[in-house]
C-alpha cells in the first residue's frame, strides 16, 4: 500500500475543532477516508498528582497485581471439570488476593529501591499545540472549499488556510 501525497487544508487550536471540521466534511459527503488529523508540535506534559510514600506504593502495587491474579485464578478454575463455576470463582478470588499481596510487596520493594529519588506520582500526556486536517492531494481543493462554508461558533475555530 503506497501513501498518497497529502496537503494541509486547515489548522485548528484544539482537537475538538479539527474533529468538527472532519465531521462537517463527512456531512457534506466528502470521502473522509482520505483525510487525517495530525497533531503538530507535540510536547510531553507530566502532571504531578500526589506524593508517593510507602503506603501509596503498596496500594498501587496491590491494584496492579489484583487483576492479573484474579484472571490467572479464574483460568485455573476453568480446568476443574466437576464444578467449574464454583471453582473458577473461588480460585479467581484467591488469585485476586494473592495478586494484590504480591503486587503490594513488589510496589514496596520498587519504591524502597528508588531511595527517595522519585517521591511523587504523576500522569504523563502528549499535547500537540495545534491540529492540522490534511487530505489527499487529489481531493484537497474540494476539502478547502467545503471547510470554507463551515460555520464558526467562537474564536479560534475558523480554519487557518495553510
Amino acid at each position: 500500500m503506497t501513501e498518497q501525497p497529502r496537503r494541509s487544508v486547515a489548522t485548528y487550536e484544539t482537537y475538538q475543532e479539527a474533529e468538527r471540521a472532519v465531521d462537517h466534511l463527512s456531512d457534506q459527503g466528502f470521502p473522509v477516508q482520505r483525510v487525517a488529523i495530525i497533531g503538530q508540535d507535540v510536547r510531553l506534559v507530566e502532571q504531578v498528582i500526589g506524593r508517593m510514600d510507602y503506603g501509596r506504593a503498596a496500594l498501587n502495587g496491590a491494584a496492579s497485581g489484583a487483576l492479573p491474579g484474579a484472571l490467572v485464578g479464574w483460568l485455573f478454575g476453568l480446568f476443574d471439570w466437576v464444578n467449574p463455576l464454583v471453582s473458577s470463582l473461588l480460585l479467581a478470588l484467591y488469585g485476586l488476593i494473592f495478586g494484590a499481596i504480591v503486587g503490594a510487596l513488589f510496589g514496596l520493594l520498587l519504591h524502597a529501591m528508588q531511595g527517595g529519588r522519585r517521591d511523587f506520582a504523576s500522569v504523563r500526556a502528549m499535547e500537540p499545540s495545534r491540529y492540522e486536517v490534511v487530505a489527499d492531494e487529489e481531493v484537497a481543493d474540494e476539502a478547502v472549499r467545503l471547510l470554507g462554508g463551515l460555520q464558526t461558533t467562537g474564536a479560534g475555530e475558523r480554519p487557518t488556510p495553510t
